[in-house]
């Protein structure tokens, strides 16, 4: 999929931070593929593209509500059963890596029941009932930004495999 970005919008962004920087990068390809990742969508994407989807997927659920909301809104499978984790060390987030590896093991042993329909009541006492996420959220907030900082360094390092900067 082209996915073209203006020399002058990636200019600010970078100049914004990083958060700005990557942000630009993941509006661009979500508006490419309809504002949507899925089963159709997904294969207009390179690996890169899906890996960065899946970063700020994972970024902005446990920064919102932890590992238990990433979880309870359906994004367990596609952060733990696929090749995520492995990307992201490549990528150079060898501790994030290493977090994802755990949360899969938690997701393996508690997902059946924290993607299970629920009042928003019931919800928010999952967090009650699952405290071995703590740790996971926890650790994820402490180096957050290290690893957003990582993700924005690869991106534009490898700028071509994201997007097509137009002058």
């Amino acid at each position: 999929m082209e996915i073209k970005i203006d020399e002058s919008a990636v200019i600010a962004a970078a100049q914004e931070g990083m958060d700005a920087f990557v942000e630009l990068f993941r509006k661009h390809i979500l508006d490419a593929i309809g504002g949507e990742l899925n089963a159709e969508t997904m294969p207009k994407l390179n690996a890169d593209q899906i890996t960065l989807l899946a970063y700020m997927t994972v970024r902005e659920e446990v920064m919102d509500g932890g590992f238990v909301q990433l979880i309870h809104n359906g994004y367990g499978p596609f952060i733990f059963l696929n090749p995520f984790a492995k990307a992201m060390r490549q990528w150079g987030c060898k501790e994030f890596t290493n977090l994802i590896y755990d949360g899969r093991k938690l997701f393996e042993q508690y997902g059946d029941e924290l993607t299970k329909d629920c009042t928003d009541e019931e919800f928010m006492a999952l967090f009650e009932q699952y405290p071995e996420f703590d740790d996971l959220d926890d650790r994820f907030i402490e180096m957050e930004e290290e690893v957003t900082e990582t993700v924005a360094r690869y991106v534009d390092e490898n700028i071509e495999r994201f997007a097509e900067i137009i002058k």
